[in-house]
């Protein structure tokens, strides 16, 4: 069975910092890409970050460059985010995507973030 599974989301103040996780199964994971998007409420899903497969190349939206890092640890088939300096507009629901062309696309089923000013 195909899974992706974040966790590592939580209530935390401004200025706080969280790491999510995105743990795969069923798939080979060194494969895929990996995204981390989010919708916060009202608001259409957004790409914040990923991490390419082979070279671990990196892409970040302007909104969380600076802030947050994206890493990942094939051997444990796990994907993270690291966020730091968070702000009420980051929170969301996080989700994590993992993409290999037309062979597949993957989905968890989030994990919230909840920012206090």
């Amino acid at each position: 069975e195909i899974q992706l599974v974040e966790s590592g989301g939580d209530l935390v103040q401004a200025g706080g910092s969280l790491r999510l996780s995105c743990a795969a199964s069923g798939f080979s994971f060194d494969d895929y890409a990996i995204g981390w998007f989010r919708q916060a409420p009202g608001k259409e899903r957004e790409e914040i970050s990923c991490i390419s497969s082979s070279d671990g190349l990196t892409y970040y939206a302007d909104s969380v460059k600076g802030r947050f890092t994206i890493s990942r640890d094939d051997a444990k088939n796990t994907v993270y985010l690291q966020m730091n300096d968070l702000k009420p507009e980051d929170t969301a629901v996080y989700y994590c995507n993992a993409a290999l062309g037309l062979v597949g696309d993957y989905w968890g089923q989030g994990t919230l973030v909840a920012v206090s000013s």
